[in-house]
Parts: C-alpha cells; sequence; structure tokens
C-alpha cells in the first residue's frame, strides 16, 4: 500500500516540475509553437499520480498489492511511464531548441507506451484475481423466514 502512495506523490512533484519547466524554458527561449512539454505535465498527473491513487484506493478495498501480478505491475508500469516521460521531455526541449529530435527519440516512447499497456493488463490481473469469488450457483441463498 505504501508503495502506491510513494508513487503517487512522486508522481505529484514530478508532474508540478513538469509545468514549471515548460514554463520557464518556453519563457526563456520566447517559444510560442506547440511541443510536448506542454502535456508533460497533465500525463504525469493522469497517468502517476491519479492512477496510484486510484491503485491505492483499490488496494485498501480490495488487497490487490497480494497479488503476484501487482508487483510485476508497478514496475512495468512505471518504468513505462518513466521512459514515456522522459522521451516526450528530451522531444519537447529540442523542440523549443529549435533542433530535431530524429525517429530513435519516438522509437524509444514507443517502447515506453508499450511497458505502459502490459503494466495496465497486469493491474487488471491483480483486480481479477482479488475480487471476491462468486458463490456457487449449487448453492441456495439463506432464506429470512416469513413474517407472520
Amino acid at each position: 500500500m505504501k508503495k502506491s502512495y510513494w508513487a503517487a506523490l512522486v508522481y505529484l512533484v514530478l508532474g508540478l516540475a513538469g509545468g514549471f519547466y515548460y514554463r520557464e524554458l518556453t519563457k526563456a527561449h520566447n517559444f510560442t509553437g506547440e511541443t510536448q512539454l506542454s502535456v508533460v505535465h497533465t500525463h504525469l498527473l493522469a497517468l502517476g499520480m491519479l492512477l496510484f491513487l486510484i491503485v491505492l484506493a483499490l488496494d485498501v478495498t480490495l488487497k490487490i498489492s497480494q497479488a503476484p501480478a501487482f508487483k510485476v505491475f508497478f514496475w512495468t508500469y512505471n518504468a513505462g511511464l518513466a521512459l514515456t516521460v522522459a522521451m516526450m521531455l528530451v522531444h519537447g526541449t529540442l523542440t523549443v531548441l529549435g533542433k530535431e529530435s530524429g525517429p530513435a527519440i519516438a522509437g524509444i516512447a514507443g517502447l515506453g507506451h508499450i511497458g505502459l499497456t502490459l503494466g495496465l493488463a497486469f493491474l487488471f490481473v491483480a483486480i481479477g484475481k482479488a475480487l471476491p469469488k462468486p458463490q456457487k450457483e449449487t448453492e441456495k441463498p439463506v432464506e429470512e423466514p416469513a413474517e407472520a
């Protein structure tokens, strides 16, 4: 549970820092065009902080962190998000500085997105394992006695 809390907190701080970096870099270079830096802030807050707050709530109610798939989700998802955001920062910074980023940046960012996708798949496996098992159909529900 604490891992999810700390992950959410780290992504909050990184998201705020990402917004600050975008504002200050574009202001320092008088940049007014489109850059991927403008969405680093929201990616970190939504895919990082908000997701891990939701995961924390799921862990409190369903104990999803006890499923073996949770550990795979946690590290795969975080690695994917870190790689994706790092490439957004590199590409966006190069754009502001007026330089080309090349196809390697897009390819590495694609690997980050694959990590995010795999991580989410493992999250759903962990949630599925943690959900309560349905009653067998052969068991009859307990009936309340009829009132006289």
